[in-house]
């Protein structure tokens, strides 16, 4: 049985949810290395699945597909990322408000236990300051208070890519960002778990064990110690394998793809450039098809419709 990511690349749940469901009802994906390029296939059949750890800025396309899920019996984490940050950092996010609804319909469903909010990334900026992030943290823990049990936490990293989009973003709007000092980092992080311990949750620090200590501890974001409290039914010893410095996960199979996530936040890692993702989806591509008459036709679709019938979030469906 395998842990599979649904995922640290992409926005599945938000944008790619009819496709996932497709490959749920296969009992297959094809996942393609980013860096070896090799494809593999992943069994998505529930007995070779031990649970499935997604990630996303809006349930709402995937709670649709809850019936079935559930039906089929398999188990799940949700790491739901709520920022609640001005619209020019995340343009084409959720109403936050809209987002709280949501996490809460997943509380109620799968409980507070499995339902993992993500404060990530904290970036400070010339209009999200200090005070700012603590005002807003202050407001969100009170909405998701009773719907969440932890906050999962990082400060923003200056990739290369993200770097770029900062620097776009300011030539664009006048907005700078900070990449923070560690002291800096620490006084903030130190505030905010202040304000989640006043409201019962519970602060995990993701890839930066410089700031564990106190009202903090270090993140697992792929936990083996969570799947199997939570799920003792379908669990078998996890190695560790962190993705990078500071990393606490264990190992899992991330069936997700880099440049296809629509969100289009400046902070991202996983997307080249910032309108990238958006141009594959609206691209249109050519697949040829037989029709009711026998005679060859042309099909004009885009990214998304394809990725109904696609094996992989990026690719052609198989002819």
């Amino acid at each position: 049985m395998k842990v599979i990511s649904v995922s640290r690349r992409t926005d599945i749940p938000a944008f790619y949810s009819e496709w996932f469901m497709n490959r749920i009802r296969a009992g297959y994906v094809r996942w393609v290395n980013p860096f070896s390029r090799l494809v593999h296939k992943i069994s998505l059949r529930p007995e070779d699945v031990m649970a499935f750890v997604l990630w996303s800025k809006n349930y709402r396309p995937l709670l649709s597909h809850a019936d079935e899920l559930d039906g089929l019996g398999y188990r799940m984490l949700f790491h739901f990322t709520i920022n609640g940050l001005p619209k020019v950092f995340e343009p084409r996010v959720p109403d936050t408000a809209e987002l709280i609804r949501c996490a809460h319909a997943l509380t109620e469903r799968y409980g507070a236990d499995a339902v993992l909010w993500r404060y990530d990334p904290v970036l400070v900026s010339s209009i999200t300051d200090r005070q700012y992030h603590i005002s807003r943290f202050a407001e969100l823990c009170a909405a998701l208070e009773g719907a969440v049990k932890r906050c999962y936490f990082s400060f923003v990293v200056f990739h290369r890519k993200v770097q770029r989009n900062a620097e776009v973003l300011c030539r664009e709007t006048g907005v700078v960002c900070h990449d923070l000092p560690l002291d800096d980092r620490v006084e903030i992080a130190s505030d905010l778990a202040d304000v989640a311990y006043t409201r019962g949750i519970e602060m995990v620090s993701c890839c930066g064990d410089y700031l564990v200590g106190g009202k903090i501890k270090k993140a697992h974001c792929t936990d083996a110690e969570l799947l199997r409290r939570l799920y003792p039914d379908k669990t078998r010893r996890l190695a560790e394998a962190p993705t990078r410095d500071g990393c606490g996960c264990c190992e899992c199979t991330d069936i997700g793809a880099y440049d296809t996530c629509a969100h289009g936040c400046v902070y991202c890692y996983a997307n080249s450039r910032a309108q990238t993702a958006m141009r594959q989806m609206a691209a249109p591509t050519l697949r040829p098809q037989v029709g009711p008459s026998g005679r060859r036709r042309t099909q004009v679709r885009t990214l998304r419709e394809r990725g109904r019938d696609a094996t992989c979030v990026r690719c052609e469906p198989p002819r």
